[in-house]
């Protein structure tokens, strides 16, 4: 299989675009133990990042006091490359657009 020429690998030519063009990014989620949207959130984020080749971090305001000042009302927060992208609630659509 893996001398398979690419023409022949079911989704492969997608893969391969959706890869490169997500090259570069970097997803954050800003959240805390115990919360459900944050959750929420991080199904969403697992899902579009798996699909497109996205790394993503999860950082814990509980253990970081400048987050916590910065974000404690927003929760769950997600960044896209150091830029806010959403709160609370994350669209998958939007935050795969934001990424290709």
């Amino acid at each position: 299989m893996a001398d398979m020429s690419p023409i022949f690998r079911r989704g492969s030519a997608q893969n391969a675009r959706n890869a490169q063009a997500a090259q570069g990014h970097l997803v954050t989620l800003i959240g805390k133990p115990g919360c459900h949207l944050c959750d929420d959130a991080q199904i969403v984020i697992e899902r579009v990042c798996g699909e497109l080749g996205v790394p993503w971090e999860k950082k814990d305001i509980t253990q970081d006091e400048e987050l916590h000042r910065e974000y404690w009302e927003q929760i769950p927060v997600v960044l896209v490359d150091g830029a806010q992208h959403t709160f609370w609630r994350v669209n998958e659509d939007r935050l795969r657009k934001a990424l290709i």
